[in-house]
């Protein structure tokens, strides 16, 4: 077992959700970090998909299999790359800025011991030890020079004592994670269509969310950052800790993070053979959100917006239509900032890279297809000039978004997919193209797919706006 390897299992850890939060926090207060997460991620539109995503990228980087994790660290150095800009405060940042990619590591680790201590299971000095050799570990795996990241345990301390002293800032990013983030959760995939009852959860656990991590931080940096800590929130943060670790004595399986996110993140249409006992689970919590209506104050989320009656579906599982603010809304604007830029259309690129797994060369034909689409539409829609197009000029201008670009985004898509080189997607390419990247199973597939069908196909929904079975669940689903 190799010193990654061995502490795999940190992951499947229930207190680990709690770490994690708490260590996204520390991240983002970094002036590097937090920009680079306000700028480019999406993790406030769809926080599941990030969560989905992290927890299969900390699988593939802590696994046993060297070569997954050589492409891993591969494709989140390229993704990382991406990532540059300049913060409110005009100063440059990077995501591959050295000292803030060993801030993440150091706040991983550091969050794992804190878990540990929080939950009255304090480790001892040579788990601590082997904790940070494999930290270390994939750092090292990420190519990252381990000059920035101390060498032993012993000037580990001081190091993040020094960092949190003189670098951490109340950033922007920080915040949105503390506050914005819980207060506006969308519901996973698998609720959706539950607005009372996610809306009801949400409402008592997002605010006791927030409490326990500000609480979990160092206390330094809560007075100098001006975070307020509710009272009672340190009780209140060491028995939610302790309850998350008695839940590791529960029947294998039950609480496997990996397998939790994927149930999260299945859609009631999904055609998973889990979906039959989520079905009939969510006929029963229907009964429960209309009982809280009747008895709670608490107003119901709003819906989805209505379609239009349903049209003919044609080949590929579209159907009916969306209006145009929806599709702004729900499609083009992935950071959800109001506007269409560069980082929501990445945002589409990253995802579908990650999804289908691609390698150097694929990877950067989609985002330079997807870089050329955003040429296009803010030629044809940024009537201000301002370097962005706005859901009331995209709405004004009505486009036809079916340019040469977004053509070349979905020919790379059937190339990737089209394994065998033949210009056609068998039954089997199309049903491995829609259980990888989409998470569907199309058992009915049958005959030959050609490249001007899965073009059209594809530009139907980009541009078209009609809703897509397969497509929808890539690009708007949180």
């Amino acid at each position: 077992m190799n010193r990654l390897d061995e502490h795999g299992e940190l992951f499947n850890d229930p207190r680990w959700a709690l770490a994690l939060i708490r260590a996204t926090v520390l991240e983002a207060a970094h002036p590097q970090i937090g920009a680079a997460l306000v700028d480019h991620s999406s993790f406030v539109t769809h926080p599941w998909r990030r969560l989905r995503n992290t927890f299969l990228s900390t699988q593939r980087m802590f696994g046993p299999d060297d070569e997954v994790r050589r492409r891993e660290s591969a494709r989140l150095n390229r993704l990382h790359a991406r990532m540059t800009g300049t913060d409110a405060q005009n100063r440059s940042y990077s995501a591959m800025d050295p000292d803030a990619r060993a801030w993440v590591v150091a706040t991983m680790f550091e969050s794992a011991v804190t878990m540990h201590r929080l939950s009255g299971q304090a480790l001892e000095q040579a788990a601590m030890e082997r904790l940070y050799t494999g930290f270390q570990a994939f750092h090292t795996a990420l190519g990252d020079d381990a000059g920035f990241l101390p060498p032993t345990l012993h000037e580990f301390w001081p190091y993040y004592d020094r960092v949190v002293e003189e670098e951490l800032e109340n950033t922007e990013a920080m915040r949105i994670v503390l506050y914005k983030l819980f207060d506006h959760l969308p519901a996973p995939p698998l609720l959706a269509g539950l607005p009372t009852l996610w809306g009801t959860g949400r409402a008592v656990a997002g605010p006791v969310i927030g409490a326990i991590t500000v609480a979990s931080l160092p206390e330094s940096f809560r007075r100098r950052a001006g975070l307020p800590e509710t009272p009672g929130a340190q009780t209140l943060m060491q028995g939610t800790y302790l309850a998350a670790g008695l839940a590791r004595f529960l029947p294998g399986g039950w609480v496997h993070a990996q397998g939790v996110a994927d149930l999260l993140a299945l859609s009631p249409e999904s055609d998973d053979p889990r979906m039959r006992t989520v079905t009939a689970l969510r006929e029963q919590m229907k009964r429960a959100g209309a009982l809280l209506r009747l008895i709670t104050p608490v107003p119901a989320q709003p819906g989805p917006a209505q379609p239009l009656p349903a049209e003919p579906a044609p080949s590929g599982g579209t159907g009916t239509r969306r209006s145009a603010g929806e599709f702004f809304q729900e499609v083009l604007d992935q950071t959800g900032d109001g506007f269409l830029d560069w980082p929501d259309l990445a945002a589409m690129a990253r995802e579908m890279s990650t999804r289908l797994d691609l390698d150097e060369p694929e990877e950067t034909r989609l985002y330079n297809a997807y870089a050329d689409w955003w040429r296009e539409l803010q030629t044809a829609l940024d009537a201000d000039g301002d370097g962005r197009v706005s859901a009331q000029e995209y709405a004004a201008a009505a486009p036809s978004l079916a340019g040469p670009a977004l053509i070349r985004v979905a020919e790379v898509l059937f190339d990737v997919t089209d394994k065998d080189g033949n210009q056609r997607i068998d039954a089997d390419e199309y049903r491995a193209l829609f259980r990888t990247a989409f998470r569907r199973d199309t058992v009915d597939a049958t005959g030959v797919y050609t490249r001007s069908a899965f073009v059209k196909d594809f530009l139907t929904f980009m541009s078209g706006r009609r809703r897509s079975t397969p497509y929808d669940p890539l690009l708007t689903e949180a």
